[in-house]
């Protein structure tokens, strides 16, 4: 039988992703949102998360698809009631709040799962397999996007918090923490910070490498066209390319796997598989590393920004 689960916050990310995946998970039943404005149809809606918990004490599970900065405080109450919580990405404002939640996640004995869903792209497991044996030249990140298309007028994404081009960003330091055998960590970074915002809308950032290698990741939220989310690796013994945010994987420029976008499937059925358990999942080395990005980082001004 379909474990019951909810929904709060049902933004643009929880229609485009999270819906589709748990209406499609033979292991999840879509029980109940959680919205103060809007609706879904046939699924019922409560408008705070002190109502769902009061009304739902059948759901075990909450999904928490609405912007980081609110996040920490509804995790709280979810846990605090018993209930089983995955985060969508990045887990909490700060890594402060996210070690306060697994501490409370472990006083209750409930499940808690940061959901990194780059993670889940469908080359990913295969180029970590790839490189664990081979001695890394170099790593190069490009994460382009155009933010008006992908969050479409969400200012909280360029308040404190909002982490900016972070907020694709650490989707691509999920992967290199995902596929490196070696830890890296953050040396030195920029960040472009438009007159009028409170977050970067690009950055470069340079990591230590323990081997030597060069590691360095180029983000920028004012992509035009063709938009680019690629990691290049060179090795001693090859090179590796996972591009289209790691769903093709290419080794000395021949396609060598390619694979749907399942990531939030993948996701949900990690999910299940630690409530099943009753395991936690909390991996916070990406937010880490933006954390050292943003205590390391020089900032520049730019133009400002509008949507």
């Amino acid at each position: 039988m379909a474990e019951k689960i909810a929904l709060v916050g049902i933004g643009k990310i929880a229609r485009d992703q999270h819906i589709p995946a748990i209406h499609g998970a033979k292991e999840w039943e879509l029980a109940a949102v959680v919205s103060r404005s809007t609706a879904l149809d046939g699924v019922d809606t409560y408008p705070t998360i002190e109502a769902l918990l009061a009304a739902r004490p059948d759901i075990s599970t909450l999904s928490l698809a609405m912007p980081p900065q609110p996040r920490f405080d509804v995790a709280v109450k979810a846990l605090n009631a018993g209930r089983h919580v995955m985060l969508e990405k990045p887990p909490a404002h700060s890594l402060a709040a996210c070690l306060q939640l697994q501490r409370l996640a472990t006083e209750k004995g409930v499940g808690l799962f940061a959901s990194w869903h780059s993670r889940c792209a469908w080359c990913v497991p295969a180029a970590r397999a790839w490189l664990e044996d081979k001695t890394l030249v170099s790593l190069r990140i490009a994460w382009n996007e155009d933010v008006r298309r992908w969050h479409p007028g969400q200012h909280w994404i360029f308040e404190p918090g909002g982490m900016g081009v972070f907020d694709p960003g650490i989707n691509a330091v999920s992967i290199m923490t995902e596929i490196l055998s070696d830890p890296v960590h953050v040396k030195e970074a920029t960040l472009l910070f438009p007159k009028n915002r409170q977050a970067p809308i690009a950055a470069t950032v340079a990591f230590h490498h323990g081997g030597g290698a060069d590691v360095r990741a180029d983000f920028d939220w004012r992509q035009e066209g063709p938009q680019q989310w690629t990691i290049d690796v060179e090795t001693t013994e090859g090179h590796l390319c996972l591009t289209d945010g790691g769903s093709k994987m290419y080794v000395d420029g021949t396609l060598v796997d390619a694979g749907p976008n399942e990531e939030y499937p993948r996701l949900y059925r990690r999910l299940s598989e630690l409530v099943t358990a009753g395991r936690s999942d909390m991996d916070l080395s990406p937010l880490v590393h933006v954390v050292d990005a943003f205590a390391l980082g020089g900032r520049v001004l730019v133009e400002p920004f509008h949507f």
